[in-house]
C-alpha cells in the first residue's frame, strides 16, 4: 500500500529514536550521543551510537546504520510497512486502511484467519499440557530435563487423545470448516468427517521470524508412527523457508548460528545457554534456508548427529552454505549422537569447547573423503592426494588456495611443496592456469585516490549535518553536482534541498532509499570522522583541504567525461578552475 511521505515523516518524528532503541539496547549517554553494545554483531566494547540530533544510529564496528524504521527492519526483520505500522501504533498515528481488490482482500483475510487459528491452537495445546490428561506429556518433557521456564518460553503443549478436540474448540471460536481445512490442523474425509491432524502428541509451535505461530511439530506419545509429524504446507507455512528457533536465535548477538536436526536439540541447547541454535523443519537444509541464514549471520556451525545420516546431511549442506556466501564449520559430537545427549552427559562447558574446536568445512569434507581410500597402501594414498589436489583447485584465489594447501600438508604426511606441485600440475592439465600477476601500481594509486575522495565527500556531508551553519560557507564553493559518487551526489542533492528550504532532517533522507545496503551507506555518510582535528585552526584547515579536493576532483571527473562539443560545459570547467585557484589562496572560516 502507498503511504505519503508526509505520513511517513509524521510517524518517524513522533518516535524518538533513542526511546525506541532503548527498548532493545542498553544505552549510555556520552556528550550529545548515546552508546551501547551493537545488537547486530558480537562485541565487548560499545561501538553502537544513537544520535538524537540526527535521529539516526550507526555502528562504527560493523557499519549498521539508519533511522528508526531501518532499525526495526534490521532487528525485527520487518518489512517497511510492518515497521511503519508498529511505530504508528506506538505513536498513536492512524494509518489509512489498505484497499484491496475483492480477490486480494479474500486472500489477505484468509491469511489473517490462519495466523489467528494457529495462535489459538498454540494456546489450546499449552493449556492441555497442564491438565490431568497432559501429565504423561509433561512428564516426558521434564524427563528430558526441560525446566518449566523452558516449556513456557517455547510454548510447548499437548494434543489430547480425542481426535476432534481441537476441531470442536476452534469451531466454538467461530472459524469455518473451510478455514480450518486450510490451516492444516484439521483433516476431512467422507467416512470419519473432520478430525485433528495431531492427537496424543507433545506439541512444538513453529514461529516465523516475527514471532507468529505458522505451524506445529508433534512428537507421538506411545508407539504410533510417524514419531514426529509436522503441519502440512499452507499459505503461511513453508518448511523450506523457515527454521525452528530462528525467532529467538536472530537476537542472540552470537558470532554464528548453530544448525541442528530437531526440536529437542534446539530447545536443549537454548536451555544450556546456546540461544543461537536453530533447526530445519523435518527436511534437509535448502538453498532458501541458506539465504535466510545469510540475513542474520556470516558463519554457520553444523551440529548434526554424529551418525552416517548426520555426516551425509552435513556434506549436502556445506556447498549450499558456501554458495550463499556463508562460512561453515562442523561440530564433532562424538562419542554422543546429538547435542541434547552431549550436553546432558558432559555439560555446557564441554559443549562450548567443542564449538571453539569446530572443524573447518573443507577439512571436514576431506576427512570424509579419506574413508573412500585405502590409506595403508601407496596407491590409495596417491589417489587420495590427487582427489585432495583437485578439490583444492576449487579455491580461485591463490592466497586462499595456498593457505589450504598448507593446512592439508600439516594434517597429512604429504609435504607442502609436494602437494603444491601436484595442485599446480592438475591445474595445468585442466587448463586452470592462473594469469600472471601484472604490476598493480597504477590500479593501487587509482584505488587509493578513489578511497580518499569517498572519504572527503563523506566528511563534508557529516560536517554539514553536525554543524548546519556551515552550509552558508560551503554553498559558495561546492554544490551537490560536485560530488562524483552517484549515491553521494543523490544524498547531497536531498540534503542541500533541505538546507534551501530551511529544514534539516537527515533521517528523512534514508527513507528515499529502499535497498538495505544503500540505507547503511547513507547512514555511514553522516557518521564520517577525521582523527587529530580538534582546534579551530585544524578544523578550518581540514575544511579548506576537503572543499578544494572535492572541487578539484569534480573538475577532473567532468573533464574526463565531457563531450568535446559541449561548449557550455567547457566554460563551466574553466570558471571552476578559476574558483579553485581562488579557494586555494583564501582563508575559509568554519564559522
Amino acid at each position: 500500500m502507498y503511504f505519503s511521505d508526509e505520513l511517513i515523516e509524521e510517524v518517524r518524528m513522533k518516535n524518538d529514536i533513542v526511546d525506541v532503541i532503548s527498548g532493545y539496547v542498553k544505552l549510555q549517554r556520552r556528550g550529545s550521543t548515546y552508546f551501547g553494545l551493537c545488537p547486530f554483531h558480537n562485541e565487548k566494547s560499545p561501538s553502537f551510537s544513537v544520535t538524537p540530533s540526527k535521529q539516526m544510529y550507526y555502528c562504527f564496528g560493523c557499519g549498521a546504520g539508519g533511522n528508526v524504521f531501518t532499525f526495526l527492519m534490521e532487528y525485527e526483520n520487518y518489512t517497511f510497512p510492518e515497521a511503519l505500522r508498529m511505530l504508528a501504533q506506538r505513536a498513536g498515528v492512524e494509518l489509512p486502511q489498505e484497499e484491496y481488490s475483492p480477490e486480494a482482500k479474500k486472500q489477505n483475510d484468509l491469511r489473517t484467519a490462519l495466523l489467528e487459528i494457529n495462535k489459538e491452537a498454540a494456546r489450546y495445546y499449552y493449556y492441555q499440557l497442564s491438565q490431568k490428561g497432559g501429565q504423561a506429556a509433561h512428564d516426558y518433557l521434564t524427563g528430558r530435563a526441560l525446566t518449566e521456564e523452558t516449556i513456557r518460553r517455547f510454548g510447548l503443549g499437548y494434543s489430547t487423545m480425542y481426535r476432534d478436540d481441537l476441531y470442536r474448540y476452534l469451531k466454538k471460536k467461530g472459524y469455518s470448516d473451510g478455514q480450518l481445512k486450510e490451516s492444516g490442523l484439521v483433516t476431512y474425509d467422507e467416512k470419519q468427517g473432520p478430525h485433528d491432524k495431531f492427537w496424543n502428541r507433545v506439541m512444538f509451535p513453529i514461529m516465523d521470524v516475527n514471532h507468529r505461530v505458522i505451524g506445529f511439530g508433534g512428537r507421538v506419545m506411545g508407539e504410533a508412527k510417524p514419531k514426529y509429524l509436522n503441519s502440512p504446507e499452507t499459505r503461511i507455512f513453508d518448511k523450506s523457508r523457515n527454521l525452528y528457533g530462528l525467532d529467538i536465535a536472530k537476537s542472540s548477538r552470537k558470532p554464528s548460528l548453530l544448525i541442528c536436526e530437531g526440536y529437542m536439540d534446539v530447545i536443549a541447547m537454548h536451555q544450556a545457554g546456546f540461544t543461537n541454535a536453530v533447526a530445519s523443519l523435518g527436511t534437509a537444509l535448502t538453498t532458501q534456508h541458506a539465504s535466510l541464514l545469510k540475513r542474520y549471520t556470516q558463519q554457520v556451525l553444523l551440529v548434526y548427529d554424529s551418525d552416517g545420516a548426520g555426516v551425509k546431511a552435513a556434506m549436502r549442506a556445506i556447498p549450499m552454505l558456501k554458495d550463499a556466501g556463508l562460512t561453515a564449520k562442523v561440530l564433532n559430537l562424538r562419542p554422543y549422537k546429538d547435542p541434547d545427549e552431549f550436553i546432558k552427559n558432559l555439560g555446557p562447558e564441554a559443549f562450548k569447547e567443542r564449538i571453539d574446536q569446530a572443524q573447518n568445512s573443507f577439512m571436514f569434507e576431506l576427512s570424509v573423503m579419506e574413508h573412500d581410500y585405502d590409506m595403508d597402501s601407496p596407491e590409495g594414498k596417491t589417489a587420495f592426494y590427487r582427489a585432495a589436489a583437485e578439490k583444492l583447485l576449487e579455491f580461485s584465489e591463490e592466497i586462499e588456495r595456498n593457505n589450504y594447501i598448507e593446512a592439508v600438508a600439516q594434517k597429512y604426511p604429504v609435504g607442502y611443496e609436494n602437494l603444491r606441485r601436484l595442485v599446480n600440475q592438475m591445474g595445468l592439465s585442466k587448463s586452470a592456469v592462473q594469469p600472471r600477476e601484472r604490476p598493480r601500481q597504477t590500479a593501487e594509486k587509482a584505488k587509493k585516490k578513489e578511497s580518499g575522495m569517498s572519504t572527503s565527500e563523506k566528511l563534508l556531508l557529516t560536517w554539514l549535518i553536525e554543524d548546519p551553519g556551515l552550509f552558508g560557507t560551503v554553498k559558495d564553493y561546492v554544490g551537490a553536482e560536485d560530488f562524483t559518487y552517484a549515491l553521494h551526489r543523490t544524498v547531497a542533492q536531498l540534503l542541500f534541498a533541505q538546507f534551501e528550504n530551511g529544514e534539516l532532517k537527515p533521517a528523512q533522507i534514508i527513507n528515499r532509499f529502499e535497498d538495505p545496503e544503500e540505507q547503511r551507506e547513507v547512514a555511514a555518510l553522516f557518521n564520517a570522522t577525521l582523527k587529530d582535528v580538534e582546534t579551530k585552526e585544524e578544523k578550518e584547515k581540514a575544511l579548506k583541504e576537503t572543499l578544494c579536493r572535492i572541487k578539484r576532483n569534480s573538475i577532473e571527473y567532468r573533464s574526463d567525461h565531457m563531450d568535446l562539443t559541449d561548449i557550455a560545459g567547457l566554460q563551466r570547467i574553466i570558471e571552476d578552475k578559476r574558483m579553485l585557484e581562488r579557494m586555494e589562496k583564501l582563508h575559509i572560516s568554519w564559522d
